[in-house]
């Protein structure tokens, strides 16, 4: 016998209790439900009576109760029941209302009480009771009323001593001409009451049908627990072994009983039980397992540089990696099931996947991006693995190598167009002084000229070329730098450009207060004051004027060179400190001759000012000069 069959009384008084609770909760229902009804009956008859009678002659009829008792006119004297009242022509159990509250009589049928109450909580009318009642100012509906609102409630009479639900309604008062304060204020209660028998005095006839039905569905539960337990007893050894099953070892339906369970645990629990715990343990497994990789393939998703998509068949995305997110501006929210057109904006990565999809083979491409500037992708496609079909996009972004490379090829051309033509003087006129017969002194002297200013110009572009690679590959750390004074700096950077000034006749203005102190790379900064200054020369008239000068601004050093040279035009602005870029020597300057230089002066300035975690500007308008400037933080 299974622990169904033994739980059978067990179960069938459980019914009858949970069947006795619905009931209860049920007839509660419905008593609150009558009495609610009831009381939104007597709403709409109290609302119809106070319209019948008329707002007006009621209004006037607490009005003039007032007056009386302004006149020393007792509250009881004046509220004799069934009497006129000093309201003048009006008594309230005049009235007939056909079919409703009040007979053709005059007097109120249906167990209905009318009672009319004064702000103090005097009785000045009442339907049913003679004689002086009680004040009711302590009344809930009365204190309701009083303060504007419609009020209800239940009790038992205590003038009646019969239940009775009550509705009381404010009466307002009216303006009358004199500055009484009454227009607009509650002058009175219109309360009507209804005598109601108890809810289970209603039902009382119908209650042995109603147990008798009950009786008979308390027996069918006892027949269907019966029926029920018979077949899932039937059925539990079935269980028993799917869960074996599933825990992956053999049912043999011998497991004996455990003698500490009870007698209520039978064998199949207990089997059962044993090969549950057994299934539960192989999950719980088997789900760390899956953790554990997820886990990882998580971590290394999120610490891949490669953009990292993977969509299903309708390239729909239901995987995307941090990186991913970063590169096409995803943000935080979720972006699986969007598609991958939707998430990159590619035509081009769309197409890839289709033709991954569509062959099942990897493919690998290089792919251009616009989004604001110009991004280069080398893309990777392969299909997902047998069983589920979708595409995995790797997307390694090679915007810097691309970049760099053309930096270097652009770089090795400057410098062959640098070196070449200087090699090619120097060659020429060597093979010309080679061929000549050392007669011509003169002319001989002048070939020696070309071909020692044509070396030194190649050894300024070397000089320039290892200073640069030195910045660039971080020579000089933070710890090389020391607080220095900037104008013994100035006076050296202005002292190795003074002769070339004077050639010029141009006037070179320092302006750096002594105590102004710095820490910096000094040789940088005066390699830095060098080469804005040598710009400045080469490129400003005769007779002109250059100022150099120093200060700080907040937590900024400023370094500033102006010249009044030819200036520079504005669509070389933004290109002006890159290497081998000269925007201006590659027109004539104010005297007529060629300026010369390696094109990498400015460069230099700019990797400057980086070492110093700072930055290099330009200010300039064609003809008008030029103002370049060194901000450092300091």
């Amino acid at each position: 016998m299974t622990i169904f069959k033994k739980s059978l009384l067990t179960l069938g008084l459980s019914a009858l209790g949970l069947s006795a609770v619905l009931v209860v909760l049920i007839l509660a229902f419905m008593n609150s439900l009558y009495y609610e009804i009831n009381a939104q009956g007597l709403r709409n008859t109290a609302k119809t009576v106070f319209s019948l009678i008329g707002e007006n002659r009621i209004t006037a009829y607490f009005a003039a109760n007032a007056a009386a008792s302004g006149s020393a006119t007792s509250a009881a004297d004046a509220a004799t029941p069934g009497t006129v009242t000093p309201g003048g022509d009006f008594s309230p159990g005049e009235i007939f209302v056909p079919g409703g509250a009040f007979s053709q009589s005059g007097e109120l049928s249906g167990g209905y009480r009318l009672t009319l109450i004064d702000t103090a909580g005097n009785v000045l009318w009442d339907s049913q009771v003679e004689g002086e009642l009680v004040n009711h100012i302590d009344r809930e509906e009365v204190r309701a009323a009083l303060a504007g609102r419609e009020g209800s409630a239940r009790r038992d009479s205590i003038s009646t001593g019969m239940r009775r639900i009550y509705w009381a309604l404010p009466v307002y008062g009216f303006a009358t001409g004199a500055d009484d304060g009454a227009d607009g204020k509650v002058t009175g209660v219109f309360r009507l009451s209804l005598a109601v028998p108890g809810f289970w005095q209603r039902i009382s006839a119908a209650a042995p049908p109603f147990f008798l039905f009950a009786g008979l569905l308390v027996l069918a539960a006892f027949a269907a627990i019966f029926v029920f337990s018979r077949s899932l007893s039937a059925s539990l050894g079935r269980l028993v072994g799917i869960a074996h099953a599933a825990a992956g070892r053999p049912w043999f339906n011998s497991e004996p009983s455990n003698p500490g369970a009870g007698e209520a645990a039978t064998n199949e629990f207990l089997t059962l039980e044993k090969a549950l715990r057994g299934m539960a343990a192989e999950l719980n497994r088997r789900i760390e397992q899956a953790r554990a990789e997820g886990g990882r393939l998580e971590a290394i998703l999120n610490g891949m540089s490669e953009a990292v998509f993977a969509t299903d068949g309708e390239l729909a995305l239901h995987l995307v990696n941090p990186r991913a997110r970063e590169l096409f501006d995803l943000g935080e929210r979720d972006k699986r099931g969007i598609s991958l057109l939707e998430a990159t904006h590619s035509a081009d990565l769309e197409e890839t996947a289709k033709t991954v999809l569509e062959t099942g083979r990897p493919l690998e491409m290089e792919l251009k991006l616009h989004s604001g500037q110009e991004t280069r992708f080398q893309v990777f496609a392969a299909p997902l693995s047998a069983g589920s079909k979708g595409v995995v996009l790797v997307l390694q972004d090679i915007t810097r190598l691309v970049r760099l490379e053309q930096v270097r090829k652009d770089f090795v051309a400057n410098v062959s167009h640098e070196l070449r033509t200087p090699i090619q003087l120097i060659k020429g006129f060597s093979e010309s002084l080679l061929e000549s017969s050392f007669e011509d002194k003169e002319q001989m002297l002048h070939f020696i000229e070309i071909i020692r200013k044509n070396a030194g110009t190649m050894e300024n572009l070397t000089n320039d070329l290892l200073i640069l690679a030195s910045l660039e590959n971080g020579d000089s750390k933070a710890h090389d730098m020391e607080d220095q004074s900037l104008a013994p700096l100035f006076a050296e950077a202005v002292s190795s450009v003074e002769v070339q000034a004077k050639k010029k006749q141009i006037e070179i203005t320092v302006n750096c207060p002594a105590d102004l102190t710095a820490r910096l790379h000094g040789s940088f900064i005066i390699q830095a004051f060098i080469n804005l200054l040598d710009n400045s020369i080469k490129y400003s008239p005769p007779a002109s004027r250059v100022w150099a000068c120093a200060r700080k601004e907040k937590d900024e050093l400023i370094l500033e060179v102006r010249d009044e040279g030819i200036g520079i035009p504005a669509e070389h602005l933004e290109r002006i400190f890159e290497r081998f870029y000269r925007a201006r020597s590659r027109k004539a300057n104010s005297a007529g001759s060629r300026t010369e230089g390696t094109g990498l002066g400015l460069s230099i300035v700019r990797h400057i000012c980086l070492l110093h975690k700072g930055r290099a500007e330009v200010e300039s308008h064609a003809g008008e000069g030029s103002i370049f400037r060194m901000i450092i933080p300091s």
